[in-house]
Protein backbone atom coordinates (compact mmCIF):
# COMPACT_ATOMS: atom_id res chain seq x y z
CA UNK A 1 0.00 0.00 0.00
CA UNK A 2 2.84 2.40 0.66
CA UNK A 3 4.02 2.20 -2.91
CA UNK A 4 0.65 3.23 -4.34
CA UNK A 5 -0.07 6.14 -2.03
CA UNK A 6 2.26 8.81 -3.52
CA UNK A 7 1.05 8.19 -7.09
CA UNK A 8 -2.55 8.35 -5.91
CA UNK A 9 -1.89 11.66 -4.19
CA UNK A 10 -0.32 13.02 -7.34
CA UNK A 11 -3.35 11.97 -9.39
CA UNK A 12 -5.65 13.45 -6.74
CA UNK A 13 -3.61 16.65 -6.76
CA UNK A 14 -3.81 16.80 -10.55
CA UNK A 15 -7.57 16.24 -10.46
CA UNK A 16 -7.97 18.88 -7.77
CA UNK A 17 -5.87 21.39 -9.70
CA UNK A 18 -7.87 20.75 -12.88
CA UNK A 19 -11.16 21.11 -10.98
CA UNK A 20 -9.96 24.36 -9.40
CA UNK A 21 -8.88 25.78 -12.75
CA UNK A 22 -12.19 24.88 -14.40
CA UNK A 23 -14.24 26.30 -11.54
CA UNK A 24 -12.12 29.45 -11.41
CA UNK A 25 -12.41 29.96 -15.18
CA UNK A 26 -16.20 29.74 -14.88
CA UNK A 27 -16.43 32.04 -11.86
CA UNK A 28 -13.87 34.57 -13.11
CA UNK A 29 -15.52 34.70 -16.53
CA UNK A 30 -18.76 35.99 -15.07
CA UNK A 31 -17.33 38.12 -12.28
CA UNK A 32 -16.90 41.86 -12.38
CA UNK A 33 -14.00 41.69 -9.98
CA UNK A 34 -12.11 38.94 -8.28
CA UNK A 35 -14.40 36.20 -7.11
CA UNK A 36 -14.22 34.93 -3.59
CA UNK A 37 -11.80 32.07 -3.14
CA UNK A 38 -14.30 30.07 -1.01
CA UNK A 39 -16.79 30.13 -3.89
CA UNK A 40 -14.19 28.74 -6.28
CA UNK A 41 -13.20 26.04 -3.78
CA UNK A 42 -16.85 25.08 -3.31
CA UNK A 43 -17.49 24.86 -7.05
CA UNK A 44 -14.33 22.79 -7.52
CA UNK A 45 -15.41 20.42 -4.75
CA UNK A 46 -12.25 21.01 -2.72
CA UNK A 47 -11.48 22.62 0.59
CA UNK A 48 -10.02 26.09 0.87
CA UNK A 49 -6.74 24.62 2.13
CA UNK A 50 -6.47 22.59 -1.08
CA UNK A 51 -7.16 25.66 -3.16
CA UNK A 52 -4.49 27.66 -1.35
CA UNK A 53 -2.04 24.77 -1.58
CA UNK A 54 -2.25 25.06 -5.36
CA UNK A 55 -2.64 28.85 -5.63
CA UNK A 56 -1.30 31.16 -2.93
CA UNK A 57 -3.62 34.07 -3.80
CA UNK A 58 -6.11 35.40 -6.33
CA UNK A 59 -3.41 36.68 -8.67
CA UNK A 60 -1.71 33.27 -8.74
CA UNK A 61 -5.08 31.65 -9.44
CA UNK A 62 -5.84 34.09 -12.25
CA UNK A 63 -2.42 33.49 -13.77
CA UNK A 64 -3.01 29.74 -13.45
CA UNK A 65 -6.36 29.95 -15.20
CA UNK A 66 -4.92 31.96 -18.08
CA UNK A 67 -1.94 29.62 -18.42
CA UNK A 68 -4.30 26.63 -18.44
CA UNK A 69 -6.49 28.20 -21.13
CA UNK A 70 -3.38 28.86 -23.21
CA UNK A 71 -2.27 25.24 -22.80
CA UNK A 72 -5.65 24.06 -24.08
CA UNK A 73 -5.36 26.41 -27.05
CA UNK A 74 -1.82 25.26 -27.83
CA UNK A 75 -2.93 21.64 -27.91
CA UNK A 76 -5.96 22.44 -30.07
CA UNK A 77 -3.87 24.55 -32.46
CA UNK A 78 -1.54 21.70 -33.40
CA UNK A 79 -3.94 20.38 -36.04
CA UNK A 80 -6.64 23.04 -36.15
CA UNK A 81 -7.95 24.94 -39.13
CA UNK A 82 -6.69 28.53 -38.78
CA UNK A 83 -9.96 30.16 -39.75
CA UNK A 84 -12.02 28.12 -37.30
CA UNK A 85 -9.44 28.43 -34.52
CA UNK A 86 -9.23 32.21 -34.90
CA UNK A 87 -13.00 32.60 -35.01
CA UNK A 88 -13.49 30.41 -31.91
CA UNK A 89 -10.66 32.11 -30.02
CA UNK A 90 -11.92 35.62 -30.70
CA UNK A 91 -15.49 34.72 -29.78
CA UNK A 92 -14.19 32.98 -26.65
CA UNK A 93 -12.43 36.20 -25.66
CA UNK A 94 -15.78 37.97 -25.94
CA UNK A 95 -17.66 35.24 -24.04
CA UNK A 96 -15.02 35.31 -21.30
CA UNK A 97 -14.84 39.08 -21.08
CA UNK A 98 -14.75 39.03 -17.27
CA UNK A 99 -11.66 36.85 -17.32
CA UNK A 100 -10.09 38.89 -20.14
CA UNK A 101 -10.65 42.14 -18.26
CA UNK A 102 -9.20 40.67 -15.07
CA UNK A 103 -6.13 39.60 -17.03
CA UNK A 104 -5.57 43.28 -17.73
CA UNK A 105 -4.82 43.71 -14.02
CA UNK A 106 -1.86 41.36 -14.10
CA UNK A 107 1.72 42.53 -14.25
CA UNK A 108 2.35 44.01 -17.74
CA UNK A 109 5.34 41.69 -18.30
CA UNK A 110 3.13 38.67 -17.56
CA UNK A 111 0.40 40.02 -19.84
CA UNK A 112 2.98 40.40 -22.60
CA UNK A 113 4.24 36.85 -22.08
CA UNK A 114 0.68 35.50 -22.30
CA UNK A 115 0.00 37.49 -25.46
CA UNK A 116 3.17 36.13 -27.07
CA UNK A 117 2.06 32.57 -26.21
CA UNK A 118 -1.40 33.26 -27.61
CA UNK A 119 0.02 34.54 -30.88
CA UNK A 120 2.64 31.78 -31.10
CA UNK A 121 -0.09 29.14 -30.84
CA UNK A 122 -1.34 30.33 -34.21
CA UNK A 123 1.99 29.96 -36.05
CA UNK A 124 1.40 26.47 -37.50
CA UNK A 125 -2.29 26.97 -38.34
CA UNK A 126 -1.52 30.30 -40.02
CA UNK A 127 1.29 28.71 -42.04
CA UNK A 128 -1.05 25.97 -43.24
CA UNK A 129 -3.75 28.52 -44.09
CA UNK A 130 -1.28 30.62 -46.09
CA UNK A 131 -0.06 27.57 -48.01
CA UNK A 132 -3.62 26.62 -48.92
CA UNK A 133 -4.63 30.19 -49.81
CA UNK A 134 -7.31 30.43 -47.11
CA UNK A 135 -6.11 33.75 -45.70
CA UNK A 136 -4.79 36.99 -47.06
CA UNK A 137 -1.20 36.39 -48.14
CA UNK A 138 -0.05 39.52 -46.33
CA UNK A 139 -1.45 38.43 -42.95
CA UNK A 140 1.43 38.16 -40.49
CA UNK A 141 1.57 36.38 -37.18
CA UNK A 142 2.30 39.75 -35.55
CA UNK A 143 -1.00 41.07 -36.93
CA UNK A 144 -2.80 38.61 -34.68
CA UNK A 145 -1.36 40.33 -31.60
CA UNK A 146 -2.98 43.55 -32.75
CA UNK A 147 -6.26 41.77 -33.45
CA UNK A 148 -6.28 40.18 -30.00
CA UNK A 149 -5.54 43.57 -28.42
CA UNK A 150 -8.39 45.13 -30.40
CA UNK A 151 -10.80 42.45 -29.23
CA UNK A 152 -9.63 42.91 -25.65
CA UNK A 153 -10.40 46.62 -26.01
CA UNK A 154 -13.82 45.77 -27.42
CA UNK A 155 -14.60 43.60 -24.39
CA UNK A 156 -14.17 46.64 -22.16
CA UNK A 157 -16.92 48.53 -24.00
CA UNK A 158 -20.61 47.97 -23.76
CA UNK A 159 -22.35 46.77 -26.86
CA UNK A 160 -22.01 43.94 -29.32
CA UNK A 161 -18.31 43.12 -29.32
CA UNK A 162 -19.15 39.91 -31.19
CA UNK A 163 -20.22 41.98 -34.18
CA UNK A 164 -16.85 43.76 -34.11
CA UNK A 165 -15.12 40.40 -34.15
CA UNK A 166 -17.19 39.25 -37.12
CA UNK A 167 -16.31 42.42 -39.05
CA UNK A 168 -12.60 41.93 -38.38
CA UNK A 169 -12.79 38.27 -39.35
CA UNK A 170 -14.61 39.08 -42.58
CA UNK A 171 -11.79 41.44 -43.46
CA UNK A 172 -9.12 38.84 -42.78
CA UNK A 173 -10.80 35.65 -43.88
CA UNK A 174 -13.66 36.66 -46.13
CA UNK A 175 -16.93 34.84 -45.85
Amino acid sequence: MLYGAPATRRRDAQRNRAAILEAAAEVLTRSEGFALMPEIARRAGVGQATLYRHFADRHALLAGVIAHQLELLEVAAEHADFRQLLRETLHSLIARRGLVNLAGRLDPALQDRYLRRLVAAFAKPLGRARESGHVRPDLLLEDLGLIFAMVRGATEKAGDAGRSVDLVLDGILGR
